[in-house]
This record gives C-alpha cells, structure tokens and sequence, in this order.
C-alpha cells in the first residue's frame, strides 16, 4: 500500500524519492487500522486522512458511520451496508427466542450440590466489528450463557446494538459497560450469585485504540473478589504500548487488599516474550498454565481452525488469557482454578462461527 503524502505529486516520475519515515508511519497507521476496524487500507487511509492521522478520532469516524448501517430493534440484518454478501436471518418467533430470565442451567449442564460454591467465568472477544450474520452470533453467544450459566462474563469488542441485544436476552444478568462510543468492553454479572460493589473505568494514557480496563470490585458467597477485562492494544507493532498495558493490570493486581480475589481475563494480544518482560506480578498466575498447559486450550485466536476471517495466512496465537491471584489472608477461601474450555467451536447455521476467537470458560473452586 503506498500511503504517499500529496505534497509528493510534483516529484519527477523519472527519480523516486526515498520513502520517508512520515510515509513509513502513516503506512503502519493503515495497516494497523485496517486490521482493527476489518477493513481495507484504502478505507483506513481516507478515515485517518480525515482526522489528521490520530488513530483514536479516525476509529470513532468509522464506528460512528459504520454504527448508522448495523441493527435495528433485535438486529435484524439488512442489505444498507457495503458488504453486499449479508446473508439474510429469519426472524424466529417471540416463543423461540433465548431466554436468560431463569437462573437454572440447561438439564445436562446442571451443577450438583457440592458444585455451588464453584465460581465460573466466560471470556470472549465477540468480534461485534464484524457485522455480518451478527443477530445469529449474538443469539448464539446467548445459547452458551443458557448452557454453562456463568458467574461472570468478560466481553470484548461489543458495540452499541451488541450491548442493547445482551440487555434485553440476558435479564437475569447485571451488565456493566466499559465504554459508550465505538467498540468496548463489558462485563455481565450473575445477579443471583454475584453482587457489584462498585466500578470503574480505568484508562490508558497513551492508546490509540481506544483501549482501557474495566474493573469491578464484587462479592462472591461471602468473598470479595476484584475483577478486571481489557482488550490490550492491538498488532506487532505495539508491543511497547500493550507491554504498558500490562503493566497497569498488575500494578492494579498488586494494590488489591490480601482478603480479595483477583481475577483478570480478556483479549491481551500478548506473546509470551512480551509477559515475560513485564512479568507477573507476585501471586499471580497464568490459569492455562496453572492447569497443565493442555493442548486443546493452547491457541484462542486460530485462522487454520476458525474461518471468519478470511487472511491468506495461518496465525495461531494464545491471545486470551485468563489470570488469577488468590487472596491471601489467612482464613479467606483461596479460590483456585479446576477446569479449563475452549467455547464457540461449533459453526452457527449460517455457516460462521460465533466469533473469530474462540471462547474461554473457566471454573475455579475454594482450596
């Protein structure tokens, strides 16, 4: 992609000019837009050209033009956008809709007795920016909270209409939004089982995402815990910034109090190199790893198995994480993680998958 400035026109097409580190970073700019946003370079070069090359304002540009064309009541999918291959959803009748109104589980998911006290947890990156056959998605996000009834859901790359949907489907739930504008996260509380104490929203100075951390401050049968989702910046290139990123997560997971549960959960974009220059902070632990490193929860973000992005290379990456750090005054339940899953794996039946990450859900009991 040659993203070459106007003021280049008048240069003789006989003598090219070196390229120039203006045009190096507008070029990683679009690069980097474009695989945010799910666009072209073309489109990512005209929405940052728009908004003088800051990332943040030309994101919001795009979401807020973008948000015009998604839903409307329920979203329905229509034919108004640019991408003309919509495939068209049926609405299902009211009777047939997911209903989250009741707190028991689906029969063969039902916990026994000595289960009640297990804490549970979904992560998902939902991928709310792609906006095809995004009803059926949402509805099937909806089927695995009816299924696994977790306790607590960390949610990634919602949108506005994303947001209303869970809103109106997932009444037995508390939603807490971790933004208003464009893309954000949230977080869904089981109102039988978990109670918000209160939360915040915590920034990161220097993002061009719009990227930040969502925190809750909860109790859990008697247990205070602190929970935390981010959705760290984004592409190789920010490492740096993503490596800040983390560094905030556990500056926030040294300060809790020695009688709280931390636990954190989101789409990092971390590699392992990266973790291991920050390093976890004491306590801390990287659940996957905790629980042997099993092979089938390894890659969360995987082109050769999920086919919702079409890219012409195979990428598989452990984007999502999940970390815990157990409290650690004496007499306080010390919860620790039993079960690990990979969700979201089965193809919707309009040929898609859910997301184009796989799901985390996790359960963790009191040692």
């Amino acid at each position: 992609m040659n993203s070459a400035s106007k003021t280049m026109a008048s240069t003789s097409d006989s003598a090219k000019p070196p390229v120039s580190s203006d045009e190096e970073s507008r070029t990683r700019l679009c690069e980097e837009f474009a695989a945010i946003a799910g666009t072209d370079s073309a489109v990512a070069q005209c929405y940052l050209a728009e908004n003088e090359w800051v990332m943040e304002r030309a994101l919001n540009s795009f979401f807020e033009a973008d948000m015009e064309r998604v839903f409307e009541e329920d979203f329905p999918e229509e034919e108004t956008g640019p991408k003309a291959k919509k495939q068209k959803v049926e609405e299902k009748p009211p009777e047939s809709c997911i209903d989250l109104t009741k707190d028991s589980p689906a029969p063969a998911q039902k916990p026994s007795d000595e289960d009640d006290s297990k804490l549970s947890l979904i992560s998902w990156n939902v991928d709310g920016l792609d906006t095809d056959n995004l009803s059926e998605r949402a509805r099937g996000l909806c089927s695995f909270l009816a299924l696994y009834t977790p306790d607590v859901v960390f949610l990634q790359e919602l949108i506005q209409p994303y947001i209303e949907y869970l809103k109106k489907r997932a009444v037995s739930y508390l939603i807490i939004e971790g933004g208003e504008e464009g893309y954000f996260t949230g977080m869904m509380l089981k109102k039988s089982r978990v109670k918000l104490v209160e939360s915040e929203i915590v920034p990161y100075p220097n993002t061009q995402m719009m990227r930040n951390l969502l925190v809750a401050q909860v109790t859990f049968k008697g247990q205070k815990l602190c929970l935390m989702t981010s959705h760290l910046e984004s592409c190789k290139g920010q490492a740096e910034e993503r490596m800040k990123q983390l560094r905030v997560v556990m500056q926030r997971t040294r300060e809790a109090a020695d009688d709280v549960t931390v636990l954190f959960g989101g789409d990092t974009n971390l590699r392992d190199a990266e973790v291991a220059r920050v390093g976890l902070s004491p306590g801390v632990c990287d659940v996957w790893e905790r629980l042997g490193k099993q092979e089938h929860c390894r890659y969360t973000w995987d082109t050769k198995a999920n086919s919702n992005k079409s890219v012409p290379y195979i990428s598989r990456c452990r984007f999502d994480r999940i970390y815990l750090r157990p409290a650690t005054k004496a007499g306080v339940p010390r919860l620790a993680p039993d079960h690990m899953a990979l969700v979201g794996l089965e193809k919707l039946d309009c040929r898609r998958y859910i997301s184009d990450h796989w799901g985390i859900y996790c359960s963790f009991s009191a040692g």
